[in-house]
């Protein structure tokens, strides 16, 4: 189940050579050329660090195409400022040691004019220093995360606990119930959206029974479960992720968690980890993100952005918001805004057009950058697991304030 993620290094260098027209220029290095020249100055250039290898490649390599994507449409349009992009994309191998190398391959040797990428918070935190501090470079991040990073130069486009949060625990209390568990995979991202969320679950008549942290291998929760059945919780807010996260919800499943009533929550769920289970294991479990593809039946731009990348990137690495493609697609679009109002790119020049670049529209919406904040506005969804897919339940009316920094 998640056998995407096992993606051998020789399987991964031809599949991405021959599905890009990518140039190697290393190990875990690639670069995809400006399809013409200018004479008059050289090539923007774009820098892309994701996990392609590793436990997390189902996602990175989502993020890369993604980012592929988006640099084809630029570049067909004219390029920005005259320029044609030239895309440079380096393996972060969802390891930080393996990473902070080939994140410096992209500041030293490519002189990227900004990066973006980054899953995990950890990996965020282990890249941003050789970007920010010691490159001098622009860094966006996409994922949705923990809150908290207020680093200058430094821009976040997925969703933060705020926007996962405020609207959706209260809308779990009316359909779920009020006594809440939190287990949690022990790393920083659970740590910190569960102060959060805890917070908003008690100021609206809710109970936290218990929260409990595991390590990031665990497998077997017949304790956890055990606790959760006997307390008679109705919501389990997980932030669990793989491996643990599948035997966890089968676990709770076998015991007769979902039969007798309870909710499962996980705001990381989208279309990618809808399979790691049984439909039946995980049926009516809610997620709140910025986009689910179910959109696409109603929004034209969704449905676009869908089939084009379909078209160009069949197969399992899923154009999805909690994989941080979405985040990677509206980062891309505001940085491109930035650089068309900066009318040049250099970090100070092009940071400071960031700072309030907005896009009309986008996954799931319109989105735009919170002034002096490097966090973003935008709209938020919440969605059920019916049958193996999702059907929206609730969306938030209008842009959702990030409440960060």
């Amino acid at each position: 189940m998640f056998d995407r993620t096992q993606l051998s290094r020789r399987r991964f260098l031809s599949n991405f050579a021959f599905a890009s027209g990518a140039v190697a220029t290393g190990v875990g290095s690639w670069v995809i050329p400006a399809p013409w020249a200018n004479a008059a100055e050289a090539p923007i250039k774009v820098g892309i660090a994701t996990d392609l290898t590793g436990p997390i490649a189902y996602a990175g390599n989502a993020d890369a195409n993604v980012a592929k994507m988006v640099i084809k449409e630029i570049n067909a349009a004219g390029g920005l400022l005259g320029r044609p992009l030239e895309l440079y994309i380096e393996d972060t191998a969802s390891n930080e040691s393996v990473a902070v190398g080939n994140v410096r391959k992209l500041i030293q040797r490519d002189k990227v004019d900004m990066v973006l990428g980054g899953i995990t918070s950890s990996m965020r935190n282990a890249i941003k220093d050789p970007i920010v501090a010691r490159g001098k470079t622009l860094y966006i991040y996409p994922q949705l995360y923990e809150g908290k990073e207020c680093t200058p130069y430094l821009f976040c486009t997925g969703p933060t606990p705020a926007q996962q949060c405020d609207e959706f625990i209260p809308w779990l209390i009316k359909n779920g119930g009020k006594k809440f568990a939190l287990p949690s995979a022990n790393y920083v991202w659970p740590h910190t959206l569960n102060v959060y969320a805890r917070k908003v679950i008690e100021s609206n008549g809710g109970e936290v029974v218990f929260e409990e942290y595991y390590p990031l291998d665990q497998v077997d929760f017949s304790a956890t479960v055990n606790r959760i059945v006997s307390n008679k919780v109705d919501v389990v807010f997980n932030t669990v992720i793989p491996p643990g996260v599948g035997p966890f919800f089968k676990q709770l499943y076998e015991a007769g968690f979902l039969k007798n009533g309870g909710r499962l929550a996980c705001v990381y769920y989208d279309e990618n980890t809808l399979n790691i289970n049984q439909a039946a294991e995980i049926e009516g479990l809610a997620s709140c993100l910025d986009y689910f593809k179910v959109l696409t039946k109603e929004n034209p731009f969704d449905a676009k952005i869908q089939a084009a990348y379909e078209k160009d990137f069949p197969g399992n690495f899923l154009f999805a918001a909690g994989s941080a493609a979405t985040g990677t697609y509206r980062g891309l679009k505001l940085w491109e805004a930035a650089v068309k109002e900066a009318g040049k790119i250099d970090r100070e020049s092009v940071a400071a057009a960031l700072d309030h670049a907005k896009i009309a529209e986008g996954p799931g919406g319109p989105a735009e950058m919170v002034p002096g904040k490097r966090h973003c506005k935008m709209k938020m969804y919440t969605a059920v697991a019916k049958g193996g897919n999702y059907e929206i339940v609730a969306r938030s009316n209008g842009l959702v304030d990030p409440k960060e920094c």
